[in-house]
């Protein structure tokens, strides 16, 4: 599943432009950050000309890297306001295909009227909901409220239990199932006018003699099909409307910020926890089920994940992406600490991990990996032979820049390979070496210096499906010349790498 919160549009929302290749500053000023003096403006002014297109800009590339994200029976949930509605849907029909559509939920964010609002007091956001194929993707049943049960009764001692009635005729007419039903008490009754059962002759009569059809109490009204509670009890097909009384508002997300951060909001308008906990619901969320955020703001998604995995007993993963957007100087959250969004969101997380496991008592594991884009490990070692001079010692220079630790040359190396980031790392030691063993030896990585044959023997004999060296950690000629013959002696089945 993906859930995106993205900016609005409103005339105050900072809009992104891409392009990493450049300097803080000349990103700054080239993205309409900044102006000529060098301040900092994050708006996209209606009085731009390019209004709406830069935000359709903007998002659009996103949304076909998320279509591509989608597993098969996937789904992506996009919260937005009026200014961009409609636009996004035309983008998202013509992204995800009309065909994949699955609806579009009004949800009440506000709980009050604004009196001061120019024409309407704006109470709702929408959320647009399309399917990667609509064909996989099924919806998760929400669960029965009492008030739902309520409305089952059983005044007629119905052995099959609490039943509620339902109209037995349709308006697609067919002349085979017009027919007259005597009721119980002997009162011909027909379907009314332009209608007709909804089932043949034959059946009706086998349902009235299952008790299946209730004429009343008198036996003399027309019949109604029994709906049987027990058949029902899967769970309710959510609606488009969402009332802030079940899903909470805005107010509602800000105070449960709040109460993370010692009575300080730091965001306005953070979704409601109970909002995401219905989302995760109908996207059907399962174990196996990875949920992404890329517009993650204060990671109100992370948390309702943790909730979610603790009160239905699931194993949600999820990955929230956010840009380092800078924190105003004058804020209570930049003289707390915080430098970025990223920052906050990272606290956030860990609060709530914290509170949920301390409130609950639940074993759950609310630790996480936070990861920043960055340039490549490598040094730039190509050089064209005109440009090579004898006894240049760069030829057997290293490799690797001096300021990289060896958790940044394991994190490489699993993305190199496809080792899931998410995957479980232990560091040991091994005659004084740091020894990295990702998902239980699947991979092993060692990246100091001197490596000894001592060091080299004790990994191939735990038989690493990958084993991982520097290029410069041998200790010495023999080393390097003995390695191959090593892993061929304890492990030849292992795939040797040297970065």
């Amino acid at each position: 599943m993906i859930y995106i919160d993205p900016p609005y549009n409103t005339g105050n929302d900072f809009i992104y432009e891409d392009d990493f290749y450049q300097s803080i500053e000349e990103y700054g000023e080239n993205s309409g950050q900044r102006d000529v003096e060098g301040n900092r403006m994050v708006q996209n002014l209606e009085s731009n000309g390019r209004f709406h297109t830069d935000w359709l800009n903007m998002i659009y590339p996103r949304l076909r890297i998320a279509k591509d994200f989608l597993s098969d029976d996937g789904v992506i949930f996009i919260s937005i306001g009026d200014n961009e509605s409609e636009n996004l849907k035309a983008m998202c029909n013509e992204i995800f295909g009309m065909q994949n559509y699955v609806g579009t939920v009004v949800w009440e964010r506000a709980f009050s009227p604004k009196n001061d609002a120019k024409y309407f007091s704006v109470s709702h956001d929408f959320i647009l909901v399309y399917a990667k194929k609509i064909n996989n993707f099924v919806i998760g049943k929400l669960p029965r409220t009492d008030e739902a049960n309520a409305r089952y009764k059983n005044p007629d001692n119905d052995p099959r239990g609490p039943w509620a009635a339902d109209n037995m005729t349709v308006k697609t007419y067919s002349a085979t199932y017009d027919y007259p039903i005597t009721t119980p008490n002997g009162k011909v009754v027909y379907p009314t006018n332009g209608r007709c059962w909804f089932t043949s002759k034959e059946k009706m009569k086998k349902l009235i003699d299952e008790g299946r059809v209730y004429f009343g109490t008198n036996g003399e009204n027309m019949p109604r099909i029994k709906r049987y509670l027990a058949d029902v009890q899967q769970g309710m097909t959510p609606t488009t409307i969402w009332k802030y009384e079940e899903v909470g508002h805005n107010q509602e997300g800000r105070q449960e910020l709040k109460k993370l951060f010692d009575d300080k909001g730091y965001f306005d308008g953070p979704k409601p926890q109970r909002l995401m906990a219905k989302i995760l619901t109908v996207a059907a969320v399962d174990n196996s089920s990875i949920v992404l955020d890329f517009f993650s703001g204060s990671a109100s998604t992370a948390e309702a994940i943790l909730h979610h995995n603790v009160k239905v007993n699931k194993n949600v993963k999820y990955i929230m992406v956010q840009l380092p957007e800078d924190i105003p100087a004058d804020s209570d959250a930049y003289h707390d600490g915080y430098r970025t969004i990223c920052d906050i969101g990272e606290e956030r997380i860990r609060r709530a991990g914290k509170k949920i496991k301390e409130e609950t008592g639940a074993d759950i594991d609310y630790g996480f990996r936070c990861f920043k884009v960055d340039s490549s490990n490598m040094k730039d070692v190509y050089y064209k032979p005109a440009d090579m001079k004898q006894n240049q010692m760069d030829l057997f220079a290293d490799n690797i820049k001096e300021d990289r630790t060896p958790e940044d040359l394991l994190i490489q190396v699993m993305l190199d390979l496809g080792v899931l980031l998410s995957s479980k790392i232990e560091e040991t030691e091994i005659a004084g070496k740091k020894v990295f063993s990702v998902e239980n030896g699947y991979l092993i990585a060692c990246f100091d210096e001197n490596v000894t044959e001592e060091v080299v023997t004790a990994i191939a004999k735990q038989h690493p499906y990958y084993a991982v060296f520097r290029d410069s950690s041998m200790a010495d000629d023999s080393v390097a010349a003995n390695f191959e013959q090593i892993f061929m002696t304890y492990s030849p089945q292992t795939v040797r790498k040297v970065l």
